[in-house]
Parts: C-alpha cells; sequence; structure tokens
C-alpha cells in the first residue's frame, strides 16, 4: 500500500487551489472573482479594525455627547452641607427622628436613632434659575445656570467599596466593566496618541473600590483605563532606559509586532490586538503623553482660572489636564479624589474639600464653554452615595446614606439650570422622581448615542450590559 508522503500532499493541496482559482476566475462571468475580492477586502477591514481595536465608531444614532469626563468625588459627599438644603433639618436640629421613619432602617455604623443633625452651612439662590447652593460652593453657584442638580439619587450600596463599584460599573460586585469601558467599547477613540480612557486620582488616597472603578471586567483590556500621574512621567516606565534609544525601540516593537499579528491571524484572541495596541500606543506616548500633561503652555489667566499650579499634584491640576485630553480626542476622562468620607470633623472636613474642588469644578464647566466643548462634554459631578441627616462623631459627623444624595451634571446634552427630584423634609427618603444608579447610567449612554439595552457584550453565555436589566432614561433633565 503506496504512503503519501508531505510532498505528494502540498502537491495535491496546491493543485487543488489551482483548479478553484481557475473556476472562480472563469466562470460566471468572473462574478466568483469579484465576491473572493469582496470577501477579501471584508477580511483585511476585520484585521485593521483587530489591529487597532479603539478605532473611532459610530454610536447607534445621532449622539448629542462625545465625551464624558467624571468628577468622583469618592467617600460619600454629604448632600446636607452643599446641595440639598434643609431648613426643617435645621430646626430639629438634636431631637430624635421620628419612629416610624426608621422602621427597617440599617445604617452602616450608627444607631438610626441617633439624634438628627442640622446642616452646618448656610444657603442661597444663584443664577437666573435660582438654584439653591451652600456657601461653601461660591464658584459652583456662578455656573448655577449651566447645571442640572439632581437631588434624588439612590443606590443599593453602603459601603464604599460596593458603593463605588455600583457607580462606575453598575454592579457592587468586583469583576464588570466600567463605565469609561463600556463607553469605549461601543464608541472607540479620536486619539491615536493618548489612551481612550484616562484616570487620574488626588485627595487623600485611592478609592476604596480600587481599579475595579476603571478596570475593563470581561471586556477586552484595551478598554481599560489608564492611570495617569500628575508629575514626573504620565505613566511608569514610560521613558526609555539608559541606552535604549527611539531607532532600537522602533526595531523591537517591529519584529514584537510582526510575531502578534501572525499569532492573532492564527488564532484570532483580542487580547493579542489589545497587546500590539498596547505597545504601540505606549511608543506614540512617549512623545504625545509627556507634551499633553505639561499646563506650562497655559495661559496664566486659564491657570489662575483653574487654581492650578505646574509640576504639582492636585485636583485643580487634573481638572484642566482633564480638559486638555477631551481635547486631544481622549473619550472618557476619571477623576477621583477620595476626601469626603466625614464621620466626624464635619464642618472642617467639608471646608477642606470644597476649598481643594470647587474652583476648579466650576472652572472647568467654564473652560469647556468658553473653548465651544461643553455641548459635547458629559461633565459629572458626584459620590458613591450621600449621608445621614443624623448624627455620628459626637456632635459633627454624619454616617453613610444610601436612600437618597445629591448630584449634578453639565453640557452633553443636558438642560442647565435645573434642580430634579427632591427629598423629605428630613432628607432621609426620596420625595419626588428618583434617579437609581442605573437610569443615571442609561441616560449617560443615551446622550452618547447608545440604547443602554442593546450596547451588550456576550460573556459566558449571557448578554450583558452596563444597566444589567435595569435602568430607565431620565428623559426631562435632557436639553
Amino acid at each position: 500500500m503506496h504512503k503519501t508522503s508531505d510532498d505528494d500532499r502540498i502537491a495535491m493541496r496546491s493543485a487543488t487551489l489551482a483548479k478553484r482559482r481557475w473556476f472562480l476566475q472563469q466562470c460566471g462571468l468572473g462574478l466568483g472573482q469579484m465576491a473572493l475580492a469582496g470577501l477579501l477586502a471584508e477580511s483585511a477591514g476585520a484585521a485593521e479594525q483587530d489591529a487597532n481595536p479603539l478605532a473611532a465608531k459610530q454610536p447607534q444614532y445621532p449622539a448629542r455627547a462625545k465625551n464624558v469626563i467624571l468628577l468622583f468625588m469618592g467617600g460619600g459627599p454629604s448632600q446636607f452641607e452643599m446641595l440639598d438644603h434643609k431648613p426643617a433639618l435645621e430646626k430639629l436640629d438634636g431631637t430624635l427622628p421620628p419612629a416610624d421613619l426608621l422602621n427597617g432602617y440599617r445604617a452602616a455604623f450608627i444607631n438610626p436613632n441617633s439624634r438628627l443633625l442640622g446642616p452646618r452651612y448656610k444657603f442661597a439662590r444663584y443664577g437666573e434659575s435660582g438654584a439653591e447652593l451652600s456657601e461653601m460652593l461660591p464658584h459652583t453657584a456662578a455656573v448655577a445656570d449651566d447645571l442640572c442638580i439632581i437631588r434624588s439619587m439612590k443606590t443599593d450600596a453602603f459601603n464604599h467599596a460596593p458603593a463605588q463599584l455600583l457607580m462606575s460599573t453598575g454592579s457592587p460586585q468586583f469583576g464588570r466593566p466600567s463605565m469609561g469601558s463600556w463607553v469605549t467599547y461601543g464608541l472607540g477613540s479620536e486619539s491615536d496618541d493618548l489612551p481612550a480612557y484616562i484616570v487620574f486620582n488626588s485627595g487623600k488616597k485611592g478609592p476604596s473600590g480600587g481599579n475595579g472603578n476603571w478596570n475593563s471586567g470581561f471586556l477586552p483590556t484595551v478598554h481599560s483605563g489608564v492611570e495617569f500621574r500628575s508629575s514626573g512621567d504620565p505613566v511608569l516606565y514610560l521613558s526609555n532606559p539608559d541606552g535604549v534609544d527611539r531607532t532600537v525601540q522602533r526595531q523591537t516593537l517591529d519584529a514584537i509586532n510582526q510575531l502578534n499579528r501572525g499569532r492573532l491571524s492564527l488564532v484570532g484572541d483580542p487580547e493579542i490586538a489589545t497587546r500590539i495596541n498596547s505597545y504601540e500606543m505606549a511608543f506614540r506616548m512617549q512623545s504625545s503623553a509627556p507634551e499633553a500633561m505639561s499646563l506650562t503652555g497655559e495661559p496664566k489667566h486659564v491657570l489662575e482660572m483653574y487654581g492650578a499650579k505646574p509640576g504639582e499634584t492636585s485636583f485643580a491640576n487634573n481638572c484642566l489636564l482633564a480638559r486638555r485630553l477631551v481635547q486631544k480626542g481622549v473619550r472618557f476622562v476619571q477623576l477621583f479624589h477620595e476626601s469626603w468620607d466625614q464621620h466626624g470633623d464635619l464642618k472642617n472636613g467639608i471646608a477642606k474639600n470644597c476649598k481643594d474642588t470647587d474652583q476648579a469644578a466650576a472652572a472647568l464647566v467654564t473652560d469647556l464653554k468658553q473653548q465651544g466643548m461643553l455641548k459635547d462634554t458629559l461633565v459629572i459631578w458626584g459620590g458613591e452615595f450621600g449621608r445621614t441627616p443624623m448624627v455620628q462623631g459626637g456632635s459633627d459627623g454624619r454616617d453613610h446614606h444610601p436612600n437618597s444624595f445629591s448630584m449634578w451634571l453639565a453640557g452633553g446634552g443636558i438642560k442647565g439650570g435645573v434642580t430634579y427630584g427632591s427629598t423629605d423634609d428630613l432628607g432621609f427618603n426620596i420625595a419626588e422622581k428618583p434617579v437609581h444608579v442605573h437610569d443615571l447610567h442609561a441616560t449617560i449612554l443615551h446622550l452618547l448615542g447608545f440604547n443602554h439595552k442593546q450596547l451588550t457584550h456576550r460573556f459566558q453565555g449571557r448578554d450583558y450590559r452596563l444597566t444589567d436589566v435595569y435602568g430607565e432614561i431620565v428623559s426631562n433633565i435632557l436639553a
């Protein structure tokens, strides 16, 4: 019995391929060849997309916003000292809350029967809209007519890490993609030289939820947020080591990427495309990132408007950097300022935090508006939950409170000069127009041009989305 050799098998395969090519070229008036060319072009397009998984994409329908800047006030800022004035709480300061109000209520750290604590600061009305804001927010008050203040936010978690994850990812558990990851998954990026999703940290420490707040979860890793530093190299190890110049590095990357592309074409693993993209992005960032992160070229009046000081690490610098990055096509910028967990020393803590953040947050809105960018950029300010109307820490602190809290939004299709929703007289529960975290996410995706029920990714046999199985668009706050 004759045994077919490897050479025979190669010859037989070549002959078969030749017959197929002849058939496609000569039969059907060349339509076969045209179809083959179309398939090859389609395949090349798919390969190009794989090589650049962050290429800009079109949303499902015309979008109001193209970029997002999320000012995440980690720790849970107290709405009673900033955005939700409660005269009745002031009058009842030091008294016990009504017993029926606390029926079934579970607090994080205090006895729910703790006495009520009135607001520690005065409020006044500002702008043509008459928005009521604390005396601790004089700069925010100056842009009141550009803001939509939501006083009826609610969440499901009352401890920091799960509540931050819920606000960032739509789930209180680790492992889900962050909002920024979903946005870049749907829209890609308009920048070739910077990551699509960039994260900054300021305040006392990093967020309690860690990098789970900007992780890509089960989405391809290319959609993870990239943490930038405000001083030194924007990203660790971005600079070349001694003895390695740009030419040597380029040759090395070309060789590595050639191997990776060969493997990608063989197995189609999206993580290989992520690796290729990461290497190329890091190479381009060596020149683009230092320039983008340098504030020395900003006019003096702009630096003063933000309260920014080049070379320092601060929330003010990060706000100005966020504007610069969005201007360069970065899709999603997330600023964490983890300093708002005032279980005690509430009055001094709020004063310091507002001094660190109020001017810069308002300047960001003003600057984007002056640059003509606010209409396309959605700015979001808020934390993971609010604080209790009851006192903690002797006479000057508040516990975590998920039942009701406040946030504000500006730009990107949001109606300015609006105060939406309300809480009861003590600020304990929502009185009207509740907005759950899932509703906020649905609204953000809507402004970016997506039906939140249709922006999905299949994982472990199920289609997942940012809003899980919840979420309603808050249409009354849309411009």
